[in-house]
């Protein structure tokens, strides 16, 4: 198949479909994203694997038909990891949430930061635990209002790009599904930068977090979406206290450190001289 015949549709299971998630969910958006950005590298789809977790974006290698792969909750990365280092030639990349990444994962997003593996994990951070009824995720803002917060979240909210950029990913962005070229130009650029890449994307729960929140429903959260994000640099001009109005979307590293691969085998030929 030449590169121009890879269309994002032949990744999709389209007898799958229509998908199991909530109406105004912003996983599929998501998917989509991954499949278009693939289809734009043109990477054959035997050559593609989908690794997923446990919660609401751990349905999506129901409906794609590349090589898939589910771990448990937060998990995956580990898993994904095995993967890459058994099949250097193929691309990985590693659909979860932000429980899946954040919480029960955070450890193994770290290390595979820190590691610079190269696999691509991208976050769907719909701001809570979507699958089992809305309980507050490290990833959660401050204050919000869950099924574990009814007062509001006390807990400071985790910043993952922040954390995989202290642990010296490769890349790492945030944007929201309300910007969904950027999803897809985001993600694109993940895969093609050599070692470990994050793109996180803010995705409404209007089922959970959109409800009890008083956001509305998925319209609702994408205009939230829309007049809660700013650019990075606007935000980072910002005084701190006006910081925590807001979220920020954009690139925040892009770095050419060794993936581990590389690392790995100049070690071993330094060893072997």
């Amino acid at each position: 198949m030449s590169p121009k015949e890879v269309r994002y549709g032949d990744y999709i299971a389209w007898e799958n479909l229509p998908h199991l998630w909530c109406a105004g969910c912003g996983h599929g958006v998501i998917l989509k994203a991954i499949t278009m950005a693939a289809a734009e590298l043109a990477i054959p789809k035997e050559k593609l694997v989908l690794a997923t977790g446990i919660g609401c974006s751990g349905r999506s290698g129901d409906y794609v038909t590349c090589h898939r792969f589910q771990g448990t909750h937060g998990r995956t990365l580990a898993f994904a990891t095995g993967i890459k280092l058994a099949r250097p030639d193929v691309t990985v990349i590693c659909l979860m949430g932000d429980g899946d990444g954040a919480a029960i994962g955070g450890n193994h997003l770290l290390h595979a930061a820190r590691r610079n593996i190269d696999v691509t994990a991208v976050i769907a951070n719909n701001l809570n635990y979507g699958m089992t009824g809305g309980q507050f995720s490290p990833a959660t803002p401050l204050g919000s209002v869950t099924s574990t917060s009814r007062s509001g979240k006390t807990e400071a909210t985790m910043d993952l790009c922040a954390l995989a950029d202290v642990a010296g990913a490769n890349f790492v962005a945030r944007t929201t599904v309300y910007h969904v070229r950027e999803v897809q130009r985001f993600i694109e650029r993940a895969i093609k930068t050599k070692g470990f890449s994050m793109v996180e994307v803010l995705t409404p729960c209007p089922t959970y977090y959109g409800r009890y929140n008083e956001i509305g429903d998925s319209v609702g959260m994408l205009n939230w979406f829309k007049n809660r994000t700013l650019p990075l640099e606007k935000y980072q001009a910002l005084p701190p206290e006006e910081k925590k109005n807001y979220f920020w979307r954009g690139i925040m590293v892009e770095r050419e450190r060794p993936d581990f691969l590389e690392t790995y085998r100049s070690s071993v030929a330094r060893r072997s001289n």
